[in-house]
């Protein structure tokens, strides 16, 4: 008889209808997922302004240290990076070109990692400097956000060798080796004088005691020479901080170059895809370019009304701004080019002023990206590479070979 009510029993569920024995799951909507990603993921962003911005408006850590938790001003605060699920912002720590001439360029750096560290220290429950991508991930479990530094400049190391152990000391992970203009290092993408035609005899000793201190090498901002010369010369892979495809903005040398992005990938470094929509699209480089000399006069006299009131115009007629779909064309093109373990995020927040893209206009908006990376078929993995794993990667194999040097 017990055998007879359990076969019956069986009997009767298997007869129940299939909705009845297994829980619906509900489908997750793109943009659920993309949320949800953002926060299962460590999301490193290569370079955000945010200490020139804040020393730029006269920050003081005792009088505006709230500002830091939630603010209108600028594309960065604890409450957005939160909501977007960032984790480790890399500190740009920006020397503009004049320092070059003027000199103290090494005390601005001192004085904007001071700031990072002054912030960590005022909130410790929320921010953490970072000196290595181990720390990154500690932090992470804990809950805090991650604040690595990258100098962007290589001014400050000034004509001393010995200042490339001193800046990793101080916790710094990277630096650009020049920015809008030649320095003692090398030539700028940006400047039409090309002084060394690539590396300075004492930048080639600058590319050699990173690789053995253990400071990866940024390529933004270089010329194409310098690039080609690092890249024979590093023994370490390099990163690109914050540029783009200059496939997308045809003449633009402050992006790379397809021919760039592949050797670049065939070294086992990463492109950082810069977020501002000069950098992203060619017709906002024309609109741009037409404005300029307009707001330059305005910004230079601020009694120009007309040259403002035409910015103002023209703006209105012809948007700046270029989209989302525009910034995963790039990541698109250097998967394309270089495979899926060669590009990451350097949105380049706080630096490149009103010309972020729609749908990216500061740190809450990456899980847009996220989505727009989902409608394009991109999977989990990738995506979680794009994040952060692919930084990491180079990161790592540069502490591991100045170790092993």
């Amino acid at each position: 008889m017990r055998y007879l009510s359990l076969l019956i029993a069986v009997v009767l569920l298997s007869c129940q209808p299939k909705e009845q024995k297994e829980d619906k799951v509900e489908e997750l909507s793109v943009e659920e997922k993309a949320q949800q990603l953002a926060k299962k993921f460590i999301i490193l962003d290569g370079h955000v302004d945010l200490p020139y911005r804040l020393k730029d408006s006269g920050f003081n850590i005792e009088e505006d240290k709230e500002e830091i938790l939630a603010t209108d001003k600028g594309n960065f605060d604890y409450e957005r990076a939160v909501a977007g699920g960032l984790n480790a912002p890399f500190m740009s720590i920006y020397i503009p070109a004049s320092y070059q001439e003027t000199g103290g360029a090494k005390a601005l750096a001192d004085t904007l990692i001071n700031m990072v560290e002054s912030i960590a220290n005022t909130y410790p429950d929320k921010f953490a400097v970072a000196h290595t991508a181990a720390d990154v991930e500690k932090n992470f479990e804990a809950g805090i956000i991650s604040f690595p530094m990258g100098i962007e400049n290589g001014a400050p190391i000034e004509n001393d060798l010995g200042n490339v152990q001193y800046f990793n000391d101080r916790g710094v992970s990277y630096i650009t080796l020049t920015h809008s203009k030649n320095n003692q290092i090398c030539d700028s993408s940006y400047d039409p004088e090309r002084k060394w035609n690539g590396l300075s005899p004492f930048g080639k000793q600058v590319v050699a005691e990173m690789n053995k201190v253990g400071i990866m090498i940024d390529v933004s901002h270089i010329s194409d020479s310098t690039f080609y010369q690092v890249m024979e010369l590093s023994k370490a892979p390099v990163i690109a901080s914050h540029s783009s495809c200059r496939h997308f903005t045809p003449g633009f040398e402050r992006n790379m170059s397809d021919d760039m992005i592949k050797l670049l990938g065939e070294k086992n470094g990463v492109i950082q895809i810069n977020f501002g929509s000069t950098f992203l699209d060619e017709k906002s480089r024309e609109i741009w370019n037409h404005v300029k000399p307009y707001n330059d006069k305005a910004q230079q006299n601020p009694s120009d009304t007309a040259s403002a009131n035409y910015v103002k115009r023209y703006l209105a007629q012809n948007p700046l701004y270029t989209n989302t779909q525009k910034a995963a064309d790039h990541i698109d093109h250097v998967v394309k080019i270089a495979g899926i373990d060669h590009v990451g995020i350097g949105s380049d927040y706080d630096g490149v002023g009103d010309s972020l893209p729609i749908g990216l206009k500061d740190v809450s908006t990456y899980p847009n990206l996220i989505a727009e990376l989902l409608k394009r078929g991109y999977t989990e993995e990738d995506i979680e590479k794009i994040c952060y794993k692919n930084v990491f990667r180079v990161w790592k194999e540069v502490d591991r070979l100045a170790a092993s040097m």
